[in-house]
C-alpha cells in the first residue's frame, strides 16, 4: 500500500534494506529457543562494579567537563590511551590520527560518506561482515569479492579483483566475521605489498583482536603498513584502521576509535560533525576511567579464559552431534565459527525447521553480497553458557539429521 510518503524519500534508500541478523534476533526473542543468531558478549563479563565506581567518580570530579559538548575528534585522554597502546603495536601515532566514533557501525557509516560514489567497486572478502555491506549499500557501492578460506583472504585472487580499480580494500584479518578465520602472516604481507603497488588503500576493521585464545599474536595490516609510510615521524598509512570498545567493556557504551593520517581523520571529522557533533562525552570519560590504570589488560584475559571455555565447548558439541558431511572452523579467539553443510542443503530454507527445534543461527548466504554460501551458516558462542550451548548444538544437528535425510 502506498503512502504519501513513498515518493518523497531519497533514492538511496532504496539500497537499504534490514539486517538480515537484526530481522532473526526479533523471531530468536522466545525464551525457549536457544539463539546461536547474535554476535553478543556474555553480560557476565561485562564490568559493571567498575564502570558503576567509574560513572561515580565522574559524576563527583568532572560532572561539568562529562556532561558538556565536547571536540568532535574525541576525549583528549582516551585519544593519548588509545595512541600508546598503538605504540605496543609497533604503530607510531598521535591522539590527532585518532577519532573516537559512536561504535564501529558509525566508523563503517562514515568510511561510506567520505569516500563511496554511486558504483564505486570495493574489494571485500566474501563473506564478510554483514554491517560494513548494510552501511555501504546506501551509498550505491558494487563489490569485487575475493574467496576466504581458513587462511583469511586468499592471495593468488587479490592482484585480479585489484585491476578492476576498487576504491579500497576492506579486510577483518583476526577471527573474521562471519568466518573466525584468522589471516596468515604470508598473506597480510603480501596483501600490504599489492596494496601498496595498486595504489588502493585498505580498511582494517579489528573488533576482535585482543580477544586471542591460542596461538601467537600476528601483527595487524596498519603495522606492516606503518613500516612502508612513516615520514619524519609523521603516519601516512595506507590504511584506515578502525576497533571497539564493544567487545571489551560494553557494547551499550557505545564506544570505537578509528586511526588514519591526519588528513583522512580532519575528512572523517566533518562528516561526523553533521552526524551527531561528537561521541557522548560522559561514555567516553567514563570509559577513560575504567581503563586507565591497565584494568583492561586483566579483564580481556577474563574474557579470553570464559569465551575459550565457550569455544571448546561448541567445538567439542559440533564434533558429537553434527551428522557427517558437515565441517566447521576452529577459530583462536573472537566470537563466531563458520559450519558447511553438503551442498544440497540451502539454510536459508532450512532456517524454519531450526526454529521448530527451538535453535537460531545465521543463514551464511546473507554474508555473501555478490551470492553464494548457501550451504553456510555462522554461529556465535560468546553469549550463551556451556550447558545451553550443549543443548542448542544438540537440537541443530537433529534438526540437520532430519533434512539430510529427507
Amino acid at each position: 500500500m502506498q503512502t504519501p510518503w513513498d515518493n518523497r524519500y531519497a533514492q538511496r534508500t532504496q539500497r537499504m534494506k534490514a539486517s538480515a541478523i537484526r530481522e532473526l534476533l526479533k523471531i530468536t526473542e522466545n525464551p525457549e529457543i536457544i539463539s546461536f543468531a547474535g554476535g553478543l558478549p556474555a553480560p557476565e563479563v561485562f564490568p559493571t562494579e567498575e564502570i558503576r565506581e567509574a560513572c561515580n567518580r565522574v559524576l563527583k570530579d568532572q560532572s561539568a567537563l562529562a556532561l558538556q559538548y565536547g571536540a568532535t575528534e574525541g576525549y583528549l585522554p582516551l585519544r593519548e590511551m588509545i595512541a600508546r597502546h598503538a605504540s605496543r603495536s609497533g604503530v607510531q601515532i598521535r591522539p590527532n590520527n585518532i577519532l573516537i566514533t559512536s561504535g564501529s557501525q558509525q566508523a563503517l557509516d562514515l568510511i561510506g560518506k567520505i569516500f563511496i560514489n554511486h558504483g564505486d567497486r570495493l574489494l571485500v572478502e566474501s563473506p564478510t561482515y554483514l554491517g560494513a555491506l548494510q552501511a555501504w549499500n546506501q551509498y550505491g557501492a558494487e563489490y569485487v569479492t575475493v574467496r576466504t578460506d581458513d587462511d583469511g583472504m586468499v592471495s593468488e585472487d587479490i592482484e585480479q579483483a585489484l585491476r578492476t580499480g576498487p576504491k579500497f580494500i576492506y579486510v577483518l584479518p583476526n577471527f573474521q566475521n562471519p568466518m573466525g578465520v584468522t589471516m596468515s602472516m604470508e598473506r597480510r604481507v603480501k596483501l600490504v605489498e599489492m596494496a601498496d603497488r595498486y595504489g588502493v588503500p585498505l580498511v582494517e576493521d579489528d573488533p576482535y583482536g585482543q580477544l586471542r585464545f591460542e596461538g601467537e599474536n600476528l601483527p595487524g595490516v596498519n603495522v606492516l603498513d606503518a613500516q612502508l609510510h612513516v615520514q619524519n615521524g609523521r603516519y601516512t598509512g595506507n590504511v584506515i584502521y578502525f576497533s571497539t570498545f564493544s567487545k571489551i567493556l560494553s557494547p551499550g557504551l557505545r564506544l570505537a576509535w578509528m586511526i588514519a593520517p591526519d588528513e583522512v581523520i580532519s575528512k572523517l571529522a566533518l562528516a561526523k560533525q553533521g552526524t551527531d557533533l561528537h561521541t557522548a562525552t560522559f561514555n567516553q570519560v567514563v570509559a577513560y576511567e575504567v581503563s586507565r590504570h591497565g584494568f583492561l589488560d586483566n579483564h580481556v584475559k577474563h574474557i579470553c579464559e570464559v569465551y575459550s571455555e565457550r569455544r571448546n565447548v561448541m567445538l567439542d558439541s559440533l564434533a558429537e552431534y553434527m551428522p557427517e558431511g558437515v565441517t566447521w572452523t576452529h577459530p583462536h579467539g573472537g566470537l563466531f565459527l563458520w559450519v558447511r553443510v553438503p551442498e544440497s542443503c540451502d539454510t536459508t530454507k532450512m532456517f524454519p525447521a531450526a526454529i521448530r527445534n527451538k535453535v537460531a543461527y545465521v543463514p551464511g548466504e546473507s554474508f555473501h553480497p555478490n551470492g553464494g554460501g548457501t550451504n553456510t551458516m555462522r554461529l556465535n558462542f560468546s553469549y550463551c553458557k556451556p550447558a545451553t550451548i550443549v543443548e542448542g548444538i544438540s537440537r541443530l544437528g537433529n534438526m540437520l539429521k532430519e533434512e539430510l535425510c529427507q
